[in-house]
């Protein structure tokens, strides 16, 4: 194993030399196309009275979004300190302070929950979508859109340097090639700045079947290229993203 973690290394420090990569920052997106894929333009309409949690709000682009199209109150959980404070700021300069508020824990119900392109990403997505089941009102709904899946050809984010190229290298030897321009210490995927937990589509109505939510709706969007190819049998190598609806099991009665 050491002979081929050694190989992966040095294949991977050929194909990509750390000289051409450069920290690009916290991605910035909007939130509404991806919600109204899952929602429409009337549940859309919808959100502009409610209380929103964004479950994994990074730098606050998609708080400060909803809370510009008339949410009642937006609030931002991140465990990282330094995007919260970059997301109070950006509130701050957006005029929408009062609206927005960040923090790292929250206690109060709510009544939707949003967590956009995240859900790869959570350490223990099980502890997450039981936490979510505590903060949300019985009446209220998850919507959650996230991608790529591990599977995807670029389901490796930053180590998909080639088409699945994150399943054929070892762990080990992508991590020791990430070590070469980045400095936080990580040593599995799991440790790495955002963290990648490896989801499948599988694995995720799996935590789902074993949570307190059931799917109100379910759609595996596929990559454009690969639509012709895309079924139940093929999906995890060619699908884009996930978007779903998620409500308590306790709603149904």
């Amino acid at each position: 194993m050491k002979i081929i973690d050694e190989l992966g290394y040095r294949i991977l420090r050929w194909l990509r030399p750390a000289s051409e990569f450069r920290d690009e920052g916290e991605p910035r997106f909007s939130y509404v196309p991806k919600l109204k894929r899952i929602i429409g333009d009337r549940g859309w309409e919808s959100l502009r009275d409610k209380t929103i949690l964004d479950f994994g709000c990074g730098i606050g682009v998609g708080c400060i979004e909803m809370a510009q199209q008339d949410a009642r109150r937006v609030i931002g959980l991140d465990i990282r300190p330094e995007v919260l404070e970059v997301a109070r700021r950006s509130a701050e300069k957006a005029g929408v302070p009062e609206t927005c508020t960040f923090s790292h824990s929250i206690d109060e119900p709510v009544d939707v929950i949003v967590s956009v392109d995240a859900f790869e990403h959570f350490d223990d997505p099980a502890a997450i979508l039981r936490e979510m089941e505590r903060l949300l009102k019985d009446d209220g709904f998850v919507l959650l859109s996230f991608g790529p899946t591990w599977y995807h050809p670029h389901g490796g984010h930053l180590f998909s340097i080639f088409p699945w190229s994150h399943l054929i290298f070892s762990e080990k030897a992508q991590i020791r090639w990430r070590s070469e321009f980045k400095t936080d210490g990580a040593t599995r995927f799991s440790e790495v700045a955002g963290g990648l937990n490896g989801m499948t589509i599988k694995r995720f109505q799996r935590l789902i079947d074993e949570s307190g939510f059931r799917l109100e709706s379910f759609r595996a969007v596929p990559i454009r290229p690969l639509a012709w190819a895309h079924n139940r049998l093929t999906r995890e190598f060619t699908t884009a993203v996930v978007q779903c609806k998620l409500v308590k099991l306790a709603a149904r009665h």
